[in-house]
C-alpha cells in the first residue's frame, strides 16, 4: 500500500525502555475511561475501503472494519477473523471459499451476510478508483454468495489470495449503506471492527470507541482512542514534546529516531520490521520526458542512495537495490549488480547511445511531508551535478491531490513510499509493476505480467524464488521505478501506556485494541 500501506513478518525487534525494566504485558482497565492519544503524520484519504490504498487509511480500517481473515502480530499466516474457516477448493488455486462466523455482525446490530461480503468485493472492482485497492485483486474474477458461504473464483491460480483478503482492501461493508458503483461520501462508517467511529474531523482527529459487539480474532478493545493527525514530522515531534499525545507513530523526524536510546525519560520505543520502501516512479506514458528507457537508466546509474540515507535520514534508512526489500524471501540486488556505485560516465554513455541531448528536464512530484522535500532536493542535486538533467521539484501539500496528480500523469517522475500488504515478494511487485498497477505510471510489460502470474501459482512459495529474482532483474532493466531505501517501523509511547509494542509490526496494520492504561 502506498505510504504517506505492505505487510512483512517482523525481521527484527528492538525495544528501548526508560525508567522500567520491561514492557507491561498485562494491562488492566485503568485510565478511568480517558482516551489514549495517538499521533501520526499519515493521512486518511478516504473512509470507504473501495477508495483508499494508503497507510493512513488502512491503519484506520483495521480498527473499524473487519476482513474475513487477518494476520496476527508477529505472524505471517492468515487466520480467521469474520470468517470461521477459509480454504482453497481443489488443487488449481482458482477457487477459494470462506464460511462466515455465525455471530458476525455490524456495530449497528445487523448480522453480516455473505451478500455483504460479495457486495464489498464487487464494488471495489466496479468503482475501480485510481486511489483504491482494485489492483490488489487482479486475479479476482467473480464472487458468489450462498447462505453463509462466500466463494471467490479466480482467473488464475493465486496462492497469495488468502493474504489479500486479510488486508484493509477486503474490509466488509454494509451493503445497505455503501453504494454499489460509487464511494460513500457522508463521512460515516458502518463496520464490524474492534472500534466504532465517533467524532471525525478530516485531517485533524478521529475519536474511536470500543465496539462492545465485536466478534473476531482481535481481543476486545479496552480503552477509547483519539487519533490526531499532524501536517508533518515537525508538528508530530512538537506534539510529543508538549505531551499532547501518548503514542507517536509514522513519522517522527529522522534525527529524533536516530537519537532514541534506553536512557530517555518517560519514553518507550520499538523499531520493528524493515519493510517500508521508497522509490522514484517514472511516468512512462508517451510525451513524458521520462518515457525513453535511457533516461530512466541514467537516473539509476547516478543515484547515490548511501548519501540520501546518511545526509537526509541520519542513517535511519538503508539503501535499497530492488523493489523487494531485504528480509523478504527471494530478495536480490539487481540495481547494485548493474550500478554498484554512482557512475556519471555510464549515464552519459546511455544518453549518447540513445541519441538523447542533455540536459533532460524532469518535473518531479513530491508529497510535501516529513523529509520528502529534503530527499527530493538531494536527488535533484545529484542528478543535476552530472549535467545530464534539470529537475523541477513540484511539492504537493495534500496527499489526495498528490495521488490524483500522479494518476493523471502530471509529473515525469514522483517519489513514493510503499508498505507491503502481506509478507510475500509478490506484494512488492504485482501492485507496483504488474498490469494496471497502483502506481498509475503507464508501465506495462507482458513478460513481467506472465512472470507475476507464474509466481502466484506456486502454493509452496519457495518454488517461486527463481521467478521472483528474474522479475527483480527485469525491473532493473526496464526501470519503471528506481528503489531508494528501506526502513524499520518506529513506535514511541509514554510509560503509562501498555501494549504499544504490539501496535505496529511494519505491516501497516494498527492494533489500537492492544493499547491501554496502566
Amino acid at each position: 500500500m502506498r505510504s504517506v500501506r505492505s505487510k512483512i513478518i517482523v525481521v527484527g525487534l528492538v525495544l528501548g525502555v526508560a525508567g522500567v525494566g520491561t514492557w507491561q504485558l498485562l494491562p488492566d482497565s485503568g485510565g478511568g475511561g480517558k482516551a489514549i492519544r495517538v499521533g501520526t503524520s499519515d493521512v486518511v484519504s478516504a473512509l470507504d475501503p473501495a477508495g483508499a490504498y494508503d497507510a493512513g487509511s488502512w491503519a484506520l480500517f483495521s480498527n473499524v472494519y473487519q476482513s474475513l481473515l487477518t494476520i496476527k502480530s508477529g505472524s505471517d499466516t492468515p487466520v480467521a477473523d469474520a470468517a470461521s474457516s477459509c480454504g482453497f477448493i481443489g488443487q488449481k488455486l482458482t477457487t477459494y471459499q470462506c464460511e462466515l462466523r455465525p455471530d458476525a455482525k455490524f456495530a449497528g446490530g445487523r448480522a453480516i451476510t455473505a451478500e455483504d461480503v460479495k457486495h464489498s468485493f464487487d464494488r471495489i472492482k466496479a468503482i475501480n478508483s485510481d486511489q483504491g485497492p482494485a489492483p490488489l485483486f487482479n486475479t479476482l474474477e467473480s464472487v458468489k454468495a450462498e447462505g453463509r458461504t462466500v466463494t471467490f473464483n479466480l482467473s488464475a491460480g493465486d496462492s497469495t489470495f488468502p493474504f489479500k483478503i486479510a488486508t484493509g482492501a477486503a474490509s466488509i461493508v454494509d451493503k445497505d449503506k455503501y453504494p454499489a458503483k460509487a464511494l460513500r461520501a457522508d463521512g460515516k462508517v458502518d463496520g464490524s471492527g474492534p472500534y466504532t467511529l465517533g467524532a471525525y474531523k478530516a485531517g485533524t482527529s478521529i475519536d474511536l470507541k470500543p465496539n462492545a459487539s465485536y466478534k473476531g480474532r482481535a481481543k476486545p478493545a479496552l480503552a477509547p482512542v483519539t487519533i490526531r493527525y499532524f501536517k508533518d514530522s515537525a508538528e508530530l515531534d512538537k506534539a510529543w514534546n508538549d505531551r499532547q499525545i501518548d503514542v507517536a507513530h509514522r513519522e517522527m523526524p529522522p534525527a529524533v529516531l536516530a537519537a532514541l536510546n534506553p536512557g530517555m525519560k518517560d519514553t518507550r520505543y520499538q523499531a520493528s520490521g524493515g519493510s517500508e520502501i521508497r522509490s522514484v516512479v517514472f511516468n512512462v506514458r508517451p510525451g513524458s520526458t521520462a518515457a525513453p528507457l535511457a533516461v530512466r537508466q541514467a537516473v539509476a546509474a547516478v543515484l547515490d542512495r548511501a548519501k540520501v540515507a546518511t545526509e537526509i535520514y541520519s542513517g535511519t534508512v538503508t539503501p535499497l537495490y530492488s523493489l523487494v526489500p531485504a528480509g523478504i524471501a527471494a530478495h536480490s540486488t539487481p540495481f547494485f549488480d548493474t550500478y554498484p556505485t554512482p557512475n556519471g560516465a555510464a549515464a552519459k554513455k546511455l544518453f549518447k547511445d540513445a541519441g538523447i541531448t542533455a540536459p533532460v528536464s524532469l518535473t518531479v512530484g513530491v508529497n510535501a511531508r516529513g523529509a520528502n522535500l529534503a530527499e527530493a532536493d538531494e536527488i535533484k542535486r545529484q542528478l543535476e551535478s552530472t549535467g545530464l538533467f534539470q529537475l523541477k521539484i513540484k511539492p504537493v501539500e495534500k496527499w489526495t491531490d498528490f495521488q490524483k496528480g500522479y494518476a493523471a500523469g502530471e509529473f515525469d517522475a514522483y517519489t513514493i513510499g510503499w508498505i507491503a500488504d502481506f509478507p510475500d515478494a509478490d506484494n512488492f511487485l504485482a501492485p507496483l509493476v504488474g498490469a494496471d498497477s497502483s502506481m498509475n505510471n503507464g508501465f506495462s510489460d507482458k513478460t513481467v505480467d506472465d512472470l507475476i502470474t507464474r509466481t502466484q501459482s506456486h502454493s509452496e512459495r519457495g518454488e517461486a524464488a527463481a521467478d521472483f529474482r528474474e522479475l527483480q532483474k527485469l525491473v532493473s532493466q526496464k526501470v519503471p521505478m528506481v528503489p531508494i531505501w528501506q526502513k524499520k517501523d518506529y513506535v514511541m509511547s509514554r510509560e503509562a501506556v501498555t501494549g504499544a509494542q504490539y501496535l505496529s509490526d511494519g505491516t501497516g496494520v494498527w492494533r489500537l485494541w492492544e493499547l491501554n492504561w496502566l
